[in-house]
């Protein structure tokens, strides 16, 4: 499984590399908004994990342009310390697949990416359309 991960605190980034890399998740990295933002266009990636501050454009704007101008409906977890219910409402309407506040579990992270990197796959078994005999 590839992940694509944008995270502006440089340790945080290298900590959760290290951790989902013993999952078997390999991680390629963005330690800013723009960076992340031509990385998740570049190539396809199973799930991405977000971060919403992040210098030079932030991850709720990355998540509507990458739905919005590039129709790239790749699994996305934000993973942020912003923990408001409107934080929450907002990169949901932005188009986040899943919500994660720091601090956390690293042992819930890497359920949750599984769990999002399965999720289109069930959906192009169950896309069979049957007409007549």
């Amino acid at each position: 499984m590839l992940v694509l991960l944008v995270e502006d605190h440089r340790l945080l980034a290298e900590t959760l590399i290290d951790y989902l890399a013993l999952e078997s998740i390999e991680v390629d990295y963005a330690s800013n908004g723009p960076a992340g933002l031509e990385l998740a266009k570049s190539q396809p990636f199973d799930a991405i994990i977000l971060d919403v501050n992040l210098p030079g454009m932030d991850g709720f704007t990355i998540c509507q342009k990458l739905r919005q101008s590039y129709q790239i409906d790749t699994p996305i977890l934000m993973l942020t310390a912003r923990d408001q219910l409107e934080d929450k409402r907002i990169g949901f309407e932005k188009g986040a697949d899943d919500y994660l506040v720091k601090p956390f579990a690293f042992g819930e992270l890497s359920a949750r990416v599984n769990a999002l990197a399965r999720r289109p796959q069930a959906l192009e078994q169950e896309t069979t359309l049957r007409a007549g005999d």
